[in-house]
């Protein structure tokens, strides 16, 4: 059985080379060009992301304590099952955000004390 070997021209391989660095560099500065623009909106993007969690807090103020529990409750469920069911952590703590802001918005009302109220 006969072999064959293939070889390849040292002026086809430094085409190939030419090839490969000019697509490289092409996509390098398509990265750097994107980055640049999402860079550019980021403020934007601060801002708004923070007039959206202080119209979040306005509206768990205005909850009842009632449903404050519940939502807890709810939210801390889903945590821990995703946590249980082998989700991302990453997921799992962004689960725990409104957990913790209603919860610390019941301890803030009671002072960290509830009282019964008589009927």
């Amino acid at each position: 059985m006969a072999s064959t070997t293939t070889t390849t021209s040292p002026s086809a391989r430094t085409s190939d080379d030419a090839d490969f660095a000019t697509t490289a560099k092409g996509i390098a500065s398509d990265v750097a060009d994107r980055a640049v623009a999402a860079a550019q909106r980021l403020p934007e993007a601060a801002s708004v992301t923070g007039t959206q969690l202080e119209r979040a807090n306005q509206i768990i103020q205005g909850e009842t304590d009632e449903v404050l529990a519940v939502g807890t409750s709810l939210s801390l469920g889903l945590a821990m099952g995703l946590l249980l069911g082998g989700a991302n952590r990453l997921l799992v703590v962004l689960a725990l955000i409104p957990a913790t802001a209603m919860a610390f918005t019941l301890f803030d009302r009671h002072g960290g004390t509830r009282t019964i109220r008589p009927r």
